[in-house]
């Protein structure tokens, strides 16, 4: 396989997970971004921890889509993170549901 085929391939996956996106993004009231990944849920839990002096955040998802090219299963019932970053919660309006065609 050349390189050329393996970018035609991720170029591909990328454009379908994308597709897969716009057909359930609908179904989900929260959009969630952390460092590592983007998820969609139905119901976000996030608490705020502090260990000596050190703040992390614990975050439960419910009802989940993980934005992952390379996995097989992107539907999940719950989601557990643990970060010492920043992460981002934001509800979706039923406006903010439309997204544009390919």
């Amino acid at each position: 396989m050349s390189a050329e085929d393996l970018e035609d391939y991720e170029t591909e996956m990328e454009l379908a997970l994308y597709r897969e996106y716009r057909d359930v993004v609908g179904l989900f009231a929260y959009v969630v971004e952390t460092e590592r990944r983007f998820y969609l849920a139905n119901s976000v839990d996030l608490v705020p921890r502090s260990t000596d002096g050190e703040v992390w955040f614990e975050l439960t998802l419910t009802d989940a889509w993980v934005w992952d090219v390379y996995r097989s299963a992107r539907f999940v019932k719950q989601v557990r993170v643990v970060t010492f970053k920043d992460v981002n919660v934001e509800e979706l309006a039923k406006s903010d549901l439309t997204v544009p065609e390919t």
